[in-house]
């Protein structure tokens, strides 16, 4: 794009040279003297108004090529489809009057489907397995958390081994309480889930990240549930996220956008490595299955609980590193035909977290390149 420097520059050339061009035509003075004025007039408001005209090439570049296979919004200032709103724009759909199948079963059963609602505007898209492979080739992964973080961890191994391989690995998976690592060989990936059920437990891992000097490539934390039920104090859960976040953007390669307490707008600088943060899911109170439970994890204490989360900084939409997984819409849009126990829910939920996940990472990869 020429700036108004180099207009400038070349105007004053033109004025320059074109009169003494005239001039070897022998026209007379008069002549040479009233087009040379007239040229310097259109040349001088033509300098002055420039930068109140959008460029040829950028009026140009607004339009996708057809070698593109890249979606247009994917490229756009505004980061639109990076947006939480657009990639959980979601809808489940029950296709007949059966309940959803066990919990801890990773297939989602043939009458509950789900889609993205707006698939057409920002192209995103389920990944098959080869997709899935090829997009986690060789990366380290750590998912930690509570019961919700394990149950994340079943849908995407299910997703990467397939139904087949998932079933030998599923009651290692579902011991109680317990950390699981998995090395798939085929395509180089190591996953770790961690158990770590209370907020203080993430920033414990966080510092032997540090320790150690290693970080994973993704890295998905959320814990909240556990702190809820056993500690019943928001503020202090919300002191230890804001302890996870200071340790998180001052000790791991996170971009200096992240250092900032101002909300980010437009294109951000993606951290390395991905942060997501897995929010707890809705919590349906008639339908928890313990008495301490239902007096505990009431909608007033977890809406402290949120509040405390979203004021934390943690999260991107208030200028923090993570990622959010909302696993309370999600859950919410699934409804209580989703769930034995009002707490956790069928896979589909953790299904959808994991692709919406997945189409982040092909976002932030494409808007790296």
């Amino acid at each position: 794009m020429f700036g108004a420097v180099h207009f400038g520059i070349m105007a004053a050339l033109v004025v320059l040279f074109v009169p003494m061009g005239l001039a070897g035509w022998h026209l007379s003075r008069n002549k040479v003297l009233f087009f040379s004025g007239i040229l310097f007039i259109a040349l001088f408001v033509g300098v002055h108004l420039s930068p109140y005209f959008t460029s040829v090439s950028s009026f140009v570049n607004t339009f996708p090529t057809a070698s593109s296979s890249v979606p247009v919004l994917y490229e756009q200032e505004d980061n639109i489809c990076m947006s939480v709103l657009q990639l959980h724009h979601v809808k489940y759909k029950f296709d007949s009057g059966k309940k959803a199948g066990p919990l801890n079963d990773s297939r989602v059963p043939e009458d509950l489907s789900w889609h993205w609602d707006n698939h057409s505007l920002c192209e995103f898209h389920k990944l098959s397995k080869v997709d899935a492979s090829d997009l986690l080739n060789g990366s380290w992964v750590v998912v930690a958390g509570d019961s919700q973080a394990r149950l994340f961890v079943v849908s995407l191994l299910d997703l990467v081994l397939g139904p087949e391989k998932m079933e030998s690995v599923r009651g290692d998976l579902f011991k109680r309480h317990s950390n699981y690592q998995a090395v798939i060989d085929g395509i180089g990936l190591k996953l770790d889930f961690l158990w770590a059920p209370y907020a203080r437990n993430l920033t414990e891992i966080i510092m032997e990240f540090m320790g150690n000097k290693t970080y994973p490539d993704v890295l998905v934390i959320g814990a909240g549930l556990w702190d809820m039920l056993r500690i019943t104090n928001s503020t202090e859960y919300g002191s230890s996220l804001q302890q996870l976040n200071t340790y998180l953007v001052s000790s791991l390669p996170v971009s200096p956008e992240y250092r900032t307490s101002d909300p980010i707008t437009g294109t951000v600088p993606v951290p390395t490595p991905h942060f997501f943060w897995l929010g707890s899911p809705t919590l349906i109170n008639r339908m928890l299955n313990t008495e301490e439970k239902k007096v505990k994890m009431t909608d007033a204490m977890y809406a402290a609980y949120e509040r405390e989360m979203y004021q934390s900084k943690l999260l991107r939409q208030s200028g923090g590193p993570a990622f959010l997984l909302d696993i309370k819409l999600l859950s919410q849009k699934c409804g209580d035909r989703c769930t034995e126990d009002g707490m956790h829910y069928n896979n589909a939920v953790y299904e959808t977290a994991v692709h919406i996940m997945l189409n982040a990472l092909i976002i932030e990869s494409q808007q790296k390149l």
